[in-house]
């Protein structure tokens, strides 16, 4: 299990615990997170669920592959270095303290 913290672009934080095997947009959906829609439903055929991650955890990540790199760039003002697709990132221990930001908006 690992402790997220999803910030709303306004500032609000939501500080949950999500289970191994979830991904992060999977943890933000069951905990009524506002601000990651997930439209595709985790299929990495959108960018709804577009997030900035902390700089402190950028090169922690798994490498985004190309299908979540095509999708970002559909998304509302995406950072080449921030950026990611929850829908594609795995929670495991080795994600807790993870810190999550949402954009502005989905599109």
């Amino acid at each position: 299990m690992a402790k997220i913290t999803y910030i709303e672009h306004g500032g609000k934080e939501h500080v949950v615990d999500v289970a191994n095997g979830l991904t992060v947009m999977e943890g933000a959906r069951d905990n009524g997170i506002p601000g990651i829609e997930a439209d595709c439903g985790g299929a990495c055929a959108c960018s709804t669920c577009h997030v900035y991650v902390s700089p402190d955890w950028v090169e922690s990540l798994p490498a985004k592959d190309p299908m979540e790199e095509d999708m970002l760039d559909f998304a509302h003002e995406p950072d080449l270095e921030r950026s990611r697709l929850t829908c594609q990132l795995k929670v495991s221990d080795a994600l807790d303290g993870l810190v999550v930001q949402m954009p502005e908006k989905q599109i």
